[in-house]
């Protein structure tokens, strides 16, 4: 169950409906109405987690108990000891920020943006090098050790996260990219989540133009392959703009650059190289490897029963010497005439990213 505790704002967020200056209606919800409806959906099966988000009226730190007094009543007095997510404020005090960690399975904190001069762009009162930052990294070490130590109460922790509206404020993906991978790489932060912009009628940026989906995309997928797939940061494809190519994927815009190691013995390989083949994750991967060693492998055919994309995968792949596809794979967008990627929506979302992450 996602929950936006009030929605009344006094921050300037340019993209947000919500924002201090949105015509909307604004509502609230006490402590006690968050915890008891939350616990009605959840008794009859409706809710198994909870997400707590919330506007900020005023000051920070007075919503940001009440959030944290909703948490109470579900630990404390609910005992409900299953999932719940809780967003840290802009504005929000040290010692909140350690009792979300307490109270909570994980703790986020928006960024937005990859630095302190897109941050002032999107919201003037947010401050991303002496308040947004330092509040993620306090969360993510508080989180990082409890999942050393093991938490006394016997919760899970499942790490921090956070958001970047994407190319609401000119940024670029090295820039989002690099402070992810150092994040995730000193483990302060679990994941990034991204939301592509679009400009919301009634706002400060309602005429700013849109961010193509795909790029969000592309974002996502390039953060999967530092976490998940043992790329470095180094490693990434960007172009010229300083941004991630967006008729490849990452990992296909890797393997094109890099042809010296291509193509992949498939009987051969070791798991770590075939995680670098287009179309080949990590089921696909471990399939591979375990089948190889108890039966024939002979094409294609084979491959695809594993799992293996082979339009992506089929040129980077040799079986006994011969290459399984004598070309790349197609450019993915290339539908599309040049510089429009992806057709925009014609319609202006109503919804602000930050009711979802």
């Amino acid at each position: 169950m996602r929950v936006m505790q009030t929605n009344a704002c006094s921050l300037s967020c340019g993209y947000c409906p919500t924002f201090c200056g949105g015509k909307v209606k604004r509502t609230g919800l006490a402590p006690e109405e968050v915890a008891t409806t939350f616990m009605e959906a959840h008794r009859k099966g409706l809710a198994q987690g909870l997400f707590l988000t919330s506007g900020v009226p005023g000051r920070a730190v007075r919503m940001m108990d009440r959030m944290l007094a909703s948490l109470q009543i579900l630990r404390q007095r609910e005992g409900f000891r299953g999932y719940v997510h809780v967003k840290v404020l802009p504005g929000a005090e040290t010692a909140q920020v350690e009792e979300a960690s307490r109270l909570a399975t994980r703790v986020s904190a928006n960024l937005e943006a990859p630095g302190d001069g897109y941050v002032r762009a999107l919201a003037r009162e947010k401050d991303f090098g002496g308040d947004l930052l330092p509040k993620l990294m306090l969360a993510g070490r508080l989180a990082r050790d409890s999942r050393e130590q093991r938490r006394r109460d016997g919760m899970p922790t499942a790490g921090t996260t956070t958001q970047f509206v994407v190319g609401a404020a000119g940024e670029r993906d090295r820039e989002t990219l690099g402070l992810v991978a150092r994040l995730e790489r000193e483990r302060m932060l679990h994941h990034a989540h991204f939301s592509a912009f679009q400009p919301v009628a009634g706002t400060p940026m309602e005429g700013a133009p849109g961010t193509p989906a795909v790029r969000k995309l592309r974002l996502y997928q390039a953060e999967h392959l530092l976490r998940q797939y043992g790329f470095g940061f180094d490693e990434l494809v960007f172009g010229e703009d300083g941004n991630l190519p967006l008729d490849d994927d990452p990992k296909t815009a890797w393997a094109l650059a890099h042809p010296e190691h291509f193509p992949l013995d498939v009987l051969h390989a070791p798991h770590e190289l075939l995680l670098r083949v287009p179309g080949l994750g990590p089921k696909a991967a471990a399939a591979v490897i375990a089948q190889r060693r108890r039966v024939v492998l002979r094409g294609a055919r084979d491959l695809r029963r594993l799992g293996v994309d082979t339009a992506r995968a089929a040129h980077f792949l040799a079986l006994r010497g011969r290459r399984l596809a004598p070309a790349p794979p197609a450019r993915q967008l290339r539908l599309f005439p040049h510089g429009q990627h992806l057709p925009q929506s014609p319609f202006k979302t109503a919804v602000p990213p930050c009711a979802y992450r």
